[in-house]
């Protein structure tokens, strides 16, 4: 076991939402604890938020032991019947095992449940090749331990040296097209607003300003946008809980008082998660996507985070991201 985690015997305690359900909680602390390929997807804002808008018929089973959490739900399942796996579960980039010794902790749930005649099926969630947390899920006793579900290509780049860090990193051919989109944009009078909501008003503010661009944007007006439920709800439930925290970062590209790009996301322990961007269609020609993005990355270096996650490998985010992770799934079937 990990020094300052779970110790075999010690007291295992079930949780609620409502008592994890706040930016310092023992979840939140236990999800940056441990090294995970997407980590703010592991935290309260991301998973409680899909929950309550994704899949709210899903009872939670969370646990707290030592510094060690499980944030585990009930799903459906054909096979199994009622399986134990992540709050989140259509994208599955979170783990439900979080912090120091969370493995062992698992095992001590699970060792109560069956001593109750109860012996589910595991779903594990974001574990990345290799890992500590991996190797110790596919040792777990009295389970078999398969490969499942679809395996995840998440993407980060390094904000070590800031900004000028992060450009020297890139291309000649990449700096110099971002050089050309920024003059473009101030050519347009087009200027860039910072927005760290720190309460819940604010964060409501700042989202009825993207909501307002994401109808004018493509997405929006082919009814696939945040703007549409459940992304709404969604999204806008992760804001109010990382403005909660201090943890919301939005850029606003603004001309003439009218807001024409937004893009959003969470900082937390000095890693950036993107989450959403978009601009208005009738300003495609500006690059404000790329711009808004630089505007980021300038904010970032100035606050000194160290990373910028931009979640699923997509074909445009290449030539932003430098390193790859792979998130993996294990079903643990009792035997």
């Amino acid at each position: 076991m990990a020094a300052g985690g779970f110790a075999a015997g010690a007291p295992l305690t079930p949780s609620t939402a409502a008592a994890q359900d706040r930016p310092d909680s023992p979840w939140n602390r236990a999800a940056m604890a441990v090294e995970h390929g997407d980590p703010l997807c592991c935290r309260t804002e991301w998973q409680l938020s899909a929950l309550e808008t994704m899949h709210a018929a899903h009872p939670l089973a969370i646990h707290v032991g030592g510094n060690a959490v499980l944030a585990f739900a009930w799903l459906p399942s054909a096979e199994f019947g009622r399986i134990l796996g992540p709050c989140e579960a259509s994208w599955c980039y979170g783990c439900p095992l979080l912090g120091h010794g969370a493995v062992d902790l698992l095992a001590s749930w699970l060792d109560a449940l069956a001593r109750r005649g109860r012996r589910p099926a595991v779903a594990v969630t974001g574990l990345a090749p290799g890992s500590p947390t991996l190797r110790a899920v596919e040792a777990l006793p009295d389970h078999d331990c398969f490969e499942a579900g679809e395996e995840r290509e998440q993407c980060s780049a390094s904000l070590v040296g800031g900004l000028d860090g992060y450009l020297s990193r890139r291309s000649p051919h990449f700096r110099r097209h971002l050089r050309q989109e920024q003059r473009r944009a101030r050519e347009h009078g087009v200027a860039f607003e910072r927005v760290a909501p720190s309460d819940a008003a604010a964060a409501a503010a700042a989202f009825a300003r993207m909501l307002a661009v994401e109808a004018r944007s493509w997405k929006g007006r082919e009814g696939c946008g945040m703007d549409c439920e459940p992304a709404r709800a969604f999204y806008g439930r992760m804001l109010a809980r990382l403005a909660a925290g201090g943890n919301a970062r939005a850029v606003f590209a603004v001309r003439d008082g009218v807001d024409l790009g937004y893009l959003f996301g969470g900082c937390v322990d000095g890693v950036f998660r993107g989450q959403q961007f978009s601009y208005d269609a009738a300003w495609a020609h500006a690059s404000l996507g790329n711009v808004m993005q630089l505007q980021q990355l300038a904010w970032l270096g100035e606050e000194g985070a160290r990373r910028y996650d931009l979640g699923p490998m997509m074909p445009y985010k290449a030539r932003w991201a430098e390193q790859r992770v792979l998130l993996q799934m294990r079903l643990l079937v009792p035997v």
